[in-house]
């Protein structure tokens, strides 16, 4: 039974965020050493993050050829995560275009956008400066998401947008803390998870003050249309190419890691933080089961 959560101040959260913005921001330009060396023998990701982790293919790898396609799995996910952050800064951008621009809440907007241009940024140069290509998602599923600032609206485009983003800090948290990892990578993870508290913040409360005011037709659609894309957001986090970098055919990397349970593990550990909230919103229903299944975020039988 989904529990109607208490409807949050929007001004007063707005407020209280561009005041948190304006106390602690970084600028990957500054606060990052882009011309520090990479330290030999580290890895990019932890091991038992990849994808191919536990699978024949994985046993086949030798340790450098590990590191190696942990380094493009790890620009992989940060050029996705990119695409992703221009997708949302529409979806910002024509919220406030509706807004009275003197709100807090449309500052705080505005103040967010920026902050995703200089992750987008941050982003970029991590994959150029480790010397991986702009992977991103795949050409078909880039196409077919010019159409999501169109076909969401309310609680799905902010829930939707809270998977990408928690799913993702809870991978980059456990990355900042591990001394084995790049200290290039921890510290573009740290930047990241530390700015995108608020914005959390900020998508949450737009989800149980949005999710107040839809009639049952409008919270079926809802269900469905984040399930969907989530569902699209989780599949294109490894584009099939990073696995040319070890010599393993696209195709063949794609069946093992989506039938890998330790990859689908990842995921649904990864989400582990926003499925409970989504689910108690009201977000989670029966016209998006299928998706969320199949996007690992939801386990069979639930």
């Amino acid at each position: 039974m989904t529990r109607t959560l208490k409807e949050p101040d929007r001004e007063k959260t707005a407020d209280r965020l561009l005041k948190s913005s304006a106390n602690k921001f970084y600028d990957p330009d500054v606060d990052i050493d882009w011309t520090a060396p990479l330290v030999e023998g580290k890895r990019f990701i932890l091991e038992e993050r990849s994808s191919l982790y536990g699978t024949e293919l994985w046993e086949k790898l030798t340790p450098d050829q590990r590191i190696e396609l942990g380094k493009h799995e790890v620009a992989s996910v940060a050029t996705t995560g990119l695409w992703f952050e221009i997708l949302l800064m529409q979806m910002l951008l024509k919220e406030v275009y509706e807004e009275d621009p003197t709100s807090a809440h449309a500052q705080f907007a505005l103040t967010e956008i920026a902050d995703e241009c200089r992750h987008s940024t941050m982003f970029a140069r991590l994959a150029s400066r480790i010397g991986c290509p702009a992977y991103g998602p795949v050409p078909w599923l880039r196409r077919l998401a010019k159409l999501m600032p169109t076909i969401s609206y309310g609680p799905a485009r902010y829930g939707a947008i809270l998977v990408a983003e928690e799913v993702l800090d809870r991978l980059q948290r456990e990355q900042m803390n591990d001394e084995g990892v790049q200290p290039l990578v921890r510290m573009v993870n740290r930047i990241h998870v530390l700015e995108e508290a608020r914005h959390v913040t900020f998508a949450r409360e737009e989800v149980t003050r949005g999710m107040a005011k839809l009639s049952k037709a409008e919270i079926a659609y809802q269900q469905f249309i984040i399930a969907l894309i989530s569902y699209f957001v989780t599949r294109a986090f490894i584009n099939p190419n990073v696995y040319q970098a070890v010599g393993i055919r696209p195709r063949d990397g794609v069946e093992a890691a989506l039938n890998n349970p330790h990859w689908q593990g990842t995921i649904a550990w990864a989400g582990e933080k926003i499925m409970p909230f989504l689910a108690e919103s009201g977000l989670v229903g029966l016209p998006g089961k299928y998706f969320w299944r199949k996007s690992f975020l939801l386990p069979a039988g639930r």
